[in-house]
């Protein structure tokens, strides 16, 4: 069962009660206060397991609590310190708190351990209070109260590239032909209905990872469809591919603005990642007819301009690709024609995203 968001209270231990005792051994006339400290509470921590992909084992969990420490004893005997409470959490999960919405902690890397939550501090025994005028101290301190916190988890999947496009694109075909991902296909809308995450493997040495959410309708941004449900799982991207159904009955360009549109409406700083464009299915119509679909949604993008062939693309079709050395946001890094039924221009697609996600780390760093 895949799970993005869940609610929880969580506790860390109280510290335990300082101990008052007195020394009671033959021989020993004047043994004194020994009363020993309580134990510290338990505290709580979040530990990042990139082997966990869902906060599932969080499902039906309400309250969550580290271990009390145990009391003090005699003979200056410290309690035991309670147990902490880990809590593994898959890479990228952000903690809130659920009432203000405030971010507390954006987990991201594996193995990164994180005390969240401090347990509670043990009482003194009695014996810390003896003195020349106090030679029979009865009290102890009892222990301090651990803290509590309402919060909410969030996974927000860690990808290099996020697929967005309509239902029934061919995002989940394109990602089972270019990646490790195996999700359901099947000839019909919101076959997708969870994230899903493929590792691309580009040469022997280079990879990135891709993302594909279920598919956005217009409307989405007003809770139509399953798409904006998921749309925080590709917030984390550096780049974005839209794909869009050259065989659909939408014109390319209309299929392109709505998804603009929607993108821009959940977030603005979502709609201003660098991105690119395939134009999906064009083994269901004949090159010319493809083309002819191609060339029209260019001129209605206001892109022209000669492409130089440089990552082995089918000469039978027109295409767009921008200048690296003139890289602009604002413009799709590229306009290709796929087929991942039919394997066209996939692997010139793997190594042109590639290249898009190395120019938009190269344009990070320059900014900072």
């Amino acid at each position: 069962m895949f799970v993005d968001s869940v609610k929880l209270t969580v506790s860390s231990g109280k510290g335990g009660a300082g101990a008052v005792s007195f020394r009671r051994e033959k021989f020993v006339p004047k043994g004194g206060p020994d009363g020993g400290d309580g134990g510290k509470g338990g505290d709580v921590y979040f530990v990042v397991d990139k082997n966990t992909h869902t906060l599932s084992h969080f499902k039906g969990k309400k309250v969550l609590k580290a271990k009390n420490g145990h009391p003090g004893e005699g003979r200056r005997k410290h309690g035991k310190n309670g147990e902490p409470l880990v809590l593994i959490v898959p890479p990228g999960t952000e903690v809130r708190d659920a009432n203000t919405n405030e971010l507390l902690l954006d987990l991201t890397e594996d193995g990164q351990k994180v005390l969240f939550l401090e347990g509670g501090k043990g009482g003194k025994g009695n014996w810390h209070f003896k003195s020349p005028t106090n030679q029979r101290p009865t009290y102890a301190q009892s222990g301090l109260p651990g803290k509590s916190l309402e919060i909410r988890l969030e996974l927000k999947l860690i990808a290099d590239v996020g697929l967005v496009g309509f239902p029934n694109v061919g995002k989940s075909t394109l990602i089972s032909t270019i990646s490790n991902a195996k999700p359901e296909i099947a000839n019909y809308e919101f076959t997708t209905l969870t994230p899903k995450l493929g590792v691309v493997r580009v040469d022997e040495f280079l990879s990135f990872v891709l993302a594909d959410i279920p598919g956005i309708i217009g409307g989405a941004s007003e809770g139509k469809g399953l798409g904006l449900k998921f749309l925080k799982h590709i917030e984390r991207t550096k780049t974005l591919l839209f794909m869009i159904d050259i065989s659909n009955y939408r014109e390319p360009i209309n299929q392109y603005k709505i998804l603009r549109s929607e993108l821009l409406k959940y977030s603005e700083i979502l709609a201003q990642r660098s991105y690119a464009i395939a134009l999906t299915k064009i083994d269901t119509l004949d090159v010319e007819n493809v083309n002819r679909k191609i060339e029209k949604f260019l001129k209605d993008l206001k892109l022209s301009g000669e492409c130089k062939n440089i990552y082995g693309l089918d000469e039978r079709y027109s295409y767009f690709l921008q200048d690296r050395y003139e890289f602009k946001k604002d413009k799709p890094y590229f306009v290709f024609p796929i087929s991942a039924v039919a394997n066209i221009n996939i692997n010139p697609l793997k190594f042109a995203l590639y290249d898009l996600i190395n120019l938009e780390k190269s344009s990070e760093k320059s900014c900072s």
